[in-house]
């Protein structure tokens, strides 16, 4: 095997070696039909197949009902945060929640597309039940389960009287969800389900199909809905790709496992800062810490490219913080090893030491 470092990139981010080996394999001849996947029409029988089969395991491993939709998109978060107020605001008021990057975003967007309206606003934390203040007319209550940028996650699923729909990229198959609570999910594929470029969505099907007759088809969940996802030709390698990782997760274990291990992990490096006596720092408050992004940062800032060059050496690569926030973020994602972090963990003591 090639060389390959620790990698804790936000996204894309690592992926399950396994998953990359076998890929490899079947690219030039997938299963002996003498085509690659990259060749493969999207309508043909294998291909169609993978896609059911796709859509079989991420219901099995989330427990999702056949009162659900599962739909594979383009466009990421971004497209997303268009879509769901076209779909959803209607008549009434968006609701949202904002305690990051995302979350932010996502409701400039449906404010250009309708009535909203923030619910709650945070630092370092989310918002509590009892801070959430839903205007009368609410539609739907949006927020982000967790923020890759600030390492933020909230502790408990919010209880709302309205339409709950949640942004969970970046914690997307690393924990169990009571899918039933929501009227719809959506997730990046890029930091736990597969490569760039393919958005899952699980959307309750009897909400489909509610929008105005302006609103343009390929924006439009009901589209995806009535065509598996093939209205247009679909993102077909990252499905394919997505496929393999689900065969992963279940002979790993499933959720449940994932969940166990992302605890592990991040807990590690949360101990790492907290027991660094202040040369590490991370500003979220402690239950609201992310369990996939892991913020921090140096005392001394003027140590951050050293601290970088030296990560390098060992073969840690992709910890420099977002641009926005700056730092340090370690993504812990599902196919990060706990070798991976604890090689993080061991390095960031002796930089310590050396840098006291």
């Amino acid at each position: 095997m090639s060389h390959r470092i620790f990698n804790f990139a936000a996204g894309p981010s690592a992926m399950p070696l396994p998953v990359l080996e076998e890929a490899a394999r079947e690219m030039t001849n997938w299963k002996g039909r003498g085509l690659s996947i990259l060749e493969m029409s999207h309508r043909s029988k294998d291909f169609v197949g993978i896609y059911r089969e796709t859509v079989d395991m991420l219901k099995e491993l989330y427990g999702i009902s056949d009162d659900y939709e599962v739909m594979f998109l383009q466009g990421g978060g971004h497209l997303q945060f268009a879509m769901v107020p076209l779909n959803f605001i209607a008549s009434g008021t968006a609701n949202y929640a904002v305690n990051g990057v995302w979350s932010k975003k996502a409701f400039l967007e449906a404010q250009k597309l309708g009535k909203a309206q923030i619910a709650a606003q945070t630092e370092n934390r989310a918002p509590t039940d009892d801070e959430l203040n839903l205007s009368p007319d609410a539609s739907y209550f949006y927020y982000c389960s967790n923020e890759t940028v600030n390492g933020i996650r909230y502790p408990a699923i919010p209880t709302v009287g309205v339409k709950l729909i949640s942004d969970m990229s970046s914690d997307f198959l690393s924990q169990s969800v009571p899918v039933d609570r929501f009227a719809l999910i959506f997730a990046g594929a890029q930091k736990n389900f597969g490569p760039a470029g393919l958005t899952v969505v699980i959307a309750r099907k009897e909400l489909l199909g509610r929008t105005s007759d302006k609103t343009p088809t390929m924006l439009d969940y009901e589209t995806y809905a009535k065509s598996e996802s093939m209205y247009n030709t679909p993102p077909t390698f990252a499905i394919y790709m997505s496929n393999l990782v689900c065969h992963w997760l279940l002979k790993e274990g499933g959720i449940a496992e994932m969940q166990k291990r992302s605890i592990a992990k991040s807990s590690l490096l949360y101990k790492t800062i907290d027991e660094s006596d202040g040369f590490y720092t991370n500003c979220v408050q402690k239950d609201c810490r992310s369990r996939m992004n892991v913020v921090f940062n140096l005392k001394n800032e003027a140590l951050n490219e050293i601290f970088l060059d030296g990560a390098k050496s060992r073969n840690i690569g992709n910890i420099k913080g977002h641009r926005i926030v700056g730092g340090m973020r370690a993504s812990i994602y599902n196919a990060v090893s706990m070798e991976a972090v604890e090689a993080l963990a061991d390095y960031m003591k002796k930089f310590a030491e050396d840098h006291a």
